[in-house]
């Protein structure tokens, strides 16, 4: 099995208290990071996840905050940093999902959200914390993205739009960063087995 050692770092997961960011935040948590497990709702997931890292021997905390709004970022960013020390990898996870339906069906308001929610969120959270990695000289920012973004399948365009979105901005970041040592990433899953 592969073994990555991140002892040392620090590493920040949105949605950390989710289905999937649980695994994220535990998962950085055994290769010996600390972390924030961001949430917006669901505190009592989030310090769960916290109480299973801290058995591990590293330090967590859960931090609150609207990634959709600049304000809510930096307050998160400031207690992570005050708490923890400058992180060194961000997992941007939180996403927020509404049913999918055909274009002529889907509100408006579900294409807004998925544009708050995937591209403001990931230039949000690089506008926060990638200055501390360009001082670290190190970073490594991961967006969480999805498979449906390629396949473009009907019922899914205010999704597909949103994640798209936050591919370019990532794709961006990462050449205007690059040169100090931080990697930007995504990861597309597929449908995820869940508790």
């Amino acid at each position: 099995m592969l073994e990555i050692n991140l002892s040392g770092k620090t590493a920040v997961v949105t949605g950390g208290g989710g289905q999937l960011g649980r695994t994220i935040a535990r998962t950085l948590g055994k290769c010996g990071a600390d972390v924030a497990v961001h949430y917006r709702t669901s505190r009592p997931k989030a310090e769960e996840v916290v109480r299973d890292i801290i058995a591990m021997g590293r330090k967590a905390v859960a931090v609150q905050a609207d990634i959709t709004e600049e304000a809510s970022v930096l307050a998160m960013r400031d207690t992570v940093v005050k708490v923890l020390g400058a992180p060194h990898i961000i997992v941007n996870n939180a996403v927020l999902q509404y049913a999918w339906k055909d274009i002529l069906s889907q509100p408006l308001a579900d294409f807004e959200s998925q544009f708050d929610t995937c591209v403001l969120h990931n230039v949000l959270m690089a506008k926060a914390f990638v200055p501390g990695m360009i001082a670290h000289r190190w970073g490594r920012v991961i967006g969480i993205n999805t498979d449906c973004a390629p396949r473009v399948w009907p019922g899914e365009a205010a999704y597909v739009a949103g994640k798209r979105g936050m591919d370019g901005v990532l794709r961006i970041l990462a050449k205007e960063v690059g040169e100090h040592q931080i990697t930007v990433n995504q990861v597309a899953p597929g449908w995820t087995i869940s508790d």
